[in-house]
């Protein structure tokens, strides 16, 4: 049934980027002086347009490669801590990517979506996502689902990949270790096998201790790419192979506010438990063809299959269940297991380019695109029941929190509580114009049209739920030029996100629709190598989802939302040649609805913040290269500031703020080989990177060293 759905979205597709608006769309956003650094063996992105990013109204941060191999940063998760207005959110064990983006996520159980190379392509259960062959992460702020099309309004995260790059041989290699053993092998071979064929290899290994009592993790990849250029045509196929394994770990438990009820070590899960293993294998293939300097078409398609399977033993989250709050040492624990499946295709393409009309300039995105995701859900728990007199510790499959002792009771039986299948099916079709009025003055308006079917089949109760709905979502935009270096805009839009899934009560949820206003400041000083942004806005959201945190594994509309702040992003070289990257966010997110679970009272109060969301959140640092000795140096460091934030929907749970400071640094030891190292958490501050409960809380990292040789050829 996908083939033929497949089949027929592609027709239109390519009938939407065959229309006869066009525009230019670059690989980046460059200004006009940085143009000539592209090259024709380059990739165009998708979305973008022939912009500098001065033209854009729309605020965007770009974490490159450079500031990610200099912070030693393996995961996605920690590329992201770079940018203030991406939070962390809870992610299953550690198990996936979940973020938030201007205090808006998506639905909390299930991972955070992304784009990679323009494609929607972050949602699976493939494991946290690896930054072995990230080229860049780009944060596209505010509202732009009109053209990205099912994002959250805060933004979405684009992942640029490592290409192939036609007719060079380079290639690099690395090895490191770091604190609780974790040692890492990747290597990057770009290599020419004709002057129009070539092949990129890219590849990385690990295993670590972790700093958590008993559990280790391993976890591979391999990511090659291959390019082929003929004339004014690039066909670009790219592949996905990784896999983690690792215990399911729900973190430590907070009893009366106290976070030191456990040491931050300690594993409150059953190590017989063995590794949940998560894994994918993806393919994207992209058609580029230039027609002329000032017409370009993209035609792709990507395809990507996830598992997630493993055991777990978690505490239980409904207090009448959990006898640690009697006697302040007993946890009560679910045995669960799980086995979930998704498969996600999807098919594109655009057409762009510019032309006049009078005195107006037109810069133009015409596309469309086919989008098919379907997720298999089964969930299997055993819980205990409620705490009274007579249970036995064997019943409440307990774990003594000052002495545990894993394997004490035979594992529990399991029951199914959810086999169910969702399928999403999207097709939709956007243009957006950029209008020139004068050499300062331009405007943006597009839109998109969703057309959506999303279907439940709940296995268990022999239901089928189904929900179609159309929608289209528009946007506008202004830009003022001020001068040369400052530039001003404005910018609205609405969005539109499918809700997948049904509650615990098998009621499929209604879309999720949003409206976003921003304005800012864009600024390019010292010759453009100083830029920066300041944006206010602020986002609303309806038919919104949050954790049932009574219900777990389940989801509950509260309605409304909304969030507003101020970001401040500055990146670039000071005088002196120090390279700075700062990033500040003040986000107030709160629900605005009234909510009230008649089973449970479980109560959310309009006002009540949104989980893991704090006020403010900053990040800062600074690095110079130099020469000693005739050998290149770089020396950095960098500072992160998270204020408190509300640790469970609902409650007046509250994990403190914390500050982490890190040092970086590089120094060449012979040609193309260099010695690398960094500290993290350098004071060895008890911080926690997210919750789901005062029973769910996961400990941050405590002081990490790396040290590691990296070779170029």
């Amino acid at each position: 049934m996908r083939a033929a759905a497949l089949a027929s979205a592609l027709p239109l597709a390519i009938a939407l980027a065959c229309s006869p608006a066009a525009a230019e769309v670059e690989a980046d956003t460059p200004a006009e002086e940085e143009r000539e650094a592209i090259t024709v063996t380059g990739v165009r992105q998708s979305y973008r347009g022939d912009f500098a990013l001065k033209e854009i109204p729309q605020a965007i941060a770009t974490i490159d490669e450079a500031v990610i191999e200099e912070n030693n940063i393996l995961r996605l998760t920690d590329a992201l801590d770079l940018n203030a207005s991406v939070v962390r959110q809870n992610t299953l064990g550690g198990l996936w990517d979940s973020f938030a983006v201007r205090g808006f996520t998506g639905d909390e159980n299930l991972p955070s979506g992304y784009l990679v190379n323009g494609f929607n392509a972050g949602r699976g259960f493939s494991g946290q996502r690896d930054v072995a062959g990230i080229e860049r992460v780009e944060v596209l702020k505010g509202p732009a689902a009109a053209v990205l099309g099912r994002g959250e309004p805060g933004g979405s995260i684009n992942l640029v990949t490592k290409q192939a790059e036609l007719g060079r041989t380079f290639g690099t290699a690395s090895l490191q270790y770091r604190s609780f053993d974790t040692v890492r092998a990747e290597g990057d071979a770009n290599v020419a096998l004709t002057g129009n064929l070539t092949a990129r290899l890219i590849g990385y290994a690990e295993s670590e201790d972790t700093f958590r009592d008993t559990v280790e993790q391993k976890r591979w990849g391999f990511l090659p790419s291959i390019g082929l250029g003929i004339g004014n045509t690039r066909l670009t196929y790219d592949f996905e192979w990784t896999r983690v394994e690792v215990p399911f770990d729900r973190g430590i438990v907070v009893l009366n506010e106290d976070f030191d009820t456990v040491p931050r070590s300690r594993f409150l899960g059953e190590p017989s438990d063995g590794d949940t293993v998560a894994r994918a294998t993806g393919h994207q293939l992209r058609l580029q063809h230039d027609f002329s300097d000032r017409w370009s078409l993209l035609v792709g398609a990507s395809h990507r299959d996830t598992l997630l399977t493993g055991a777990s033993s978690d505490a239980e989250t409904v207090r009448s269940r959990q006898k640690l709050y009697i006697d302040g040492r007993s946890l009560s624990r679910q045995r669960r297991t799980r086995r979930y499946t998704s498969e996600h295709s999807v098919l594109r393409a655009e057409i762009s380019g510019e032309f006049e009309t009078g005195a107006l300039r037109h810069r133009v995105l015409i596309g469309g695109d086919f989008d098919y995701f379907d997720t298999d859900q089964f969930f299997t728990r055993y819980r205990g029941p409620v705490v009274t007199p007579t249970t036995t510790d064997q019943a409440g499959y307990l774990l003594d929190l000052q002495n545990p002792v894993y394997g004490r009771y035979p594992v529990p039986a399991t029951a199914p509580i959810t086999n169910r299948l969702d399928v999403q099916r999207t097709m939709g079709a956007y243009v957006q114009d950029q209008i020139s009025l004068t050499d300062r003055l331009q405007i943006r308006v597009g839109g998109r049209f969703d057309d959506f079917l999303l279907r439940v089949d709940n296995r268990l109760t022999n239901m089928l739920g189904r929900r179609k709905r159309s929608r289209f979502s528009p946007q506008a935009g202004i830009v003022y030029e001020v001068s040369d270096p400052v530039s001003l805009y404005v910018a609205y839009g609405e969005g539109y996100r499918a809700n997948i899934g049904a509650d615990a009560n098998g009621n499929v949820f209604e879309p999720e629709t949003s409206k976003s206003v921003e304005a800012g400041v864009k600024l390019s000083a010292l010759g453009g190598r100083l830029t920066g942004t300041l944006a206010v806005y602020q986002l609303e959201k309806s038919n919104v989802l949050a954790t049932d945190t009574l219900n777990p594994g389940f989801s509950i509309a509260i309605g409304k939302a909304r969030s507003r702040g101020v970001e401040l992003d500055l990146n670039g070289k000071l005088p002196g040649d120090v390279d700075v990257l700062l990033s500040y966010a003040y986000t107030d997110a709160e629900a605005r609805s009234r909510v009230l679970d008649p089973n449970f009272s479980f109560q959310i109060e309009p006002g009540d913040p949104l989980i893991n969301i704090p006020d403010h959140n900053l990040n800062v640092q600074a690095s110079k290269r130099f020469t000693l000795d005739n050998r290149h140096v770089l020396l950095g460091a960098g500072v992160q500031y998270v204020s408190k934030r509300n640790g469970e929907t609902g409650t007046d749970f509250t994990l403190p703020a914390h500050t982490l400071v890190r040092l970086f640094g590089q120094v060449e030891v012979a040609d193309g080989v260099e010695l690398f190292g960094s500290v993290t958490n350098l004071f060895d501050d008890h911080w926690y990177a997210n919750s789901y409960s005062p029973v769910w809380v996961q400990p941050g990292s405590p002081r990490t060293a790396t040290i590691g040789l990296r070779a170029t050829f």
